[in-house]
């Protein structure tokens, strides 16, 4: 395999370079001197970030964009061996990297390189740690799956050992990373286009467990199911967490309480284990607020803190950067106001994720939850229509957006007309429609009073509520 060099720093073209994760790796070379071009479909908010950095972005994926002076390509895993680029470099003896072996490389050159994985929370998590480390000074280089603030994008390139990035299970593309420390939020069914079952998907991830060093650690869930058979035999250090208070974790929480906007506060306790692997006292680990919404935060910050103390930040340093962290794109969102309706942008597009959101929806000010679902993708769909149907049911009222295709097409005979019935057999109130613009006209003649509108899912969904507030 083709190993790359901060030393010697040669042309690297990238097909796909708008995704959220490749367009951050073109910027880390970029900054250690590498000459950078790719390609993308159609211009996009990050292209555009990429092109005033002065990197050549093709717009169209053709032979011609592979050049003479290309030394490496770099592609997603939405890149077949049809693409013209992809076929083009590897008849010209091109040497070639996945996205996530590139990453795994990246990893190498940091002292301290954490990997964030599971279903669900990767990109909270990241940026809560983002911001703990940012709070202490730490200077972090950091590759997140959405757009946060703090740091004016997806990417921050820092000066230091630390180096932060999510790790993603689809296509076991994490198996490529080198992480000395390793986080695992949750392990549930998804992807199910690419895995065969729940078993599978976590002998990856204890796979993914296995690749940390002995020195290092794996901050784990101790709500997953059997979650010892993912840590067995690790030689590395092992921190547990649970929200649950009657747990035995190394971190669990007490006397919690919620804002008016749902935002939570915690103690934490640390037992005796998790004491010595941090070098700190048994018990009390201090009191903590959060500026995001929802219980399942809980679980993520705490996963934050595991991996913050055994790194040496000190407690007034990590409940500083939850206080810095308020949300990143596309997480439970505040987008606007229309009128007197109030308009939340969510990702959410798993059964589990959809019932977290609308548990934190309950939290804030409403009068109604109106959810705007849009199914992602229609192996998805299919895989979990009942959870789909039973997570939507906790919304007041449901409108079903087509489903976003994004890899795929439409071969198993499933829609979003099919949710719609489900849900009123189960006496919801529900609404299916074709297009985006008719979802928009019933939106502004049907809204009332104090509505809470939430547009969710991970395709582009998020353009209804941004068209609403616009006009």
């Amino acid at each position: 395999m083709y190993k790359i060099d901060y030393n010697n720093p040669v042309r690297v073209h990238f097909i796909g370079i708008g995704g959220i994760s490749m367009s951050g790796l073109a910027e880390i070379l970029l900054d250690r001197g590498f000459t950078v071009s790719g390609s993308d479909r159609a211009p996009s908010e990050l292209t555009k970030i990429l092109e005033d950095k002065g990197i050549k972005v093709y717009y169209g994926q053709r032979k011609e964009n592979i050049t003479d002076d290309i030394r490496l390509v770099v592609y997603t895993a939405a890149i077949h061996e049809d693409n013209e680029e992809f076929a083009e470099a590897k008849g010209r003896g091109i040497p070639m990297l996945t996205r996530a072996e590139l990453l795994g490389q990246i990893m190498t050159n940091y002292d301290v390189a954490v990997a964030v994985a599971g279903t669900h929370g990767k990109t909270t998590t990241t940026s809560m740690i983002t911001d703990i480390l940012m709070a202490g000074g730490l200077d972090p280089t950091i590759s997140v799956g959405g757009m946060l603030k703090e740091i004016g994008g997806n990417i921050r390139i820092g000066r230091s050992g630390y180096f932060v990035t999510e790790a993603c299970e689809y296509t076991n593309s994490f198996l490529s990373f080198n992480p000395t420390a390793d986080i695992i939020l949750n392990i549930e069914e998804d992807h199910m286009d690419f895995f065969k079952d729940l078993e599978d998907i976590r002998s990856s991830f204890k796979r993914f467990a296995g690749l940390v060093p002995e020195n290092g650690i794996v901050v784990i869930n101790a709500d997953i199911e059997r979650y010892e058979e993912i840590t067995e035999g690790l030689k590395c250090n092992v921190a547990t967490v649970s929200v649950n208070e009657d747990a035995k974790a190394g971190y669990t929480v007490k006397d919690v309480s919620y804002d008016g906007f749902g935002c939570a506060s915690f103690n934490v306790i640390r037992n005796a284990g998790a004491a010595k692997l941090c070098g700190r006292a048994e018990g009390d680990a201090g009191r903590y607020a959060l500026k995001v919404p929802g219980a399942h935060n809980i679980g993520n910050a705490l996963a934050a803190i595991a991996l913050a103390e055994f790194l040496g930040i000190d407690n007034d340093t990590i409940a500083k950067g939850f206080l810095d962290f308020t949300g990143t794109d596309r997480r439970f969102q505040y987008k606007g106001k229309l009128g007197d309706v109030t308009i939340v942008d969510d990702y959410a597009h798993h059964p589990t994720e959809i019932r977290a959101t609308l548990a934190a929806a309950r939290n804030y000010p409403h009068k109604r939850i109106v959810c705007i679902f849009q199914p992602h993708t229609y192996t998805r769909t299919k895989a979990f229509f009942d959870d789909f149907v039973d997570a939507l049911t906790n919304a007041d009222v449901v409108i079903l957006a087509p489903i976003y295709a994004a890899r795929e097409t439409d071969t198993l005979g499933i829609s979003s007309d099919m949710i719609c019935e489900a849900l009123k057999k189960r006496g919801k109130e529900a609404y299916s429609f074709s297009t985006f613009s008719d979802i928009e006209d019933f939106v502004r003649k049907k809204s009332l009073k104090d509505d809470l509108l939430i547009t969710m899912g991970a395709g582009d969904v998020v353009k209804i509520g941004e068209d609403l507030l616009s006009k």
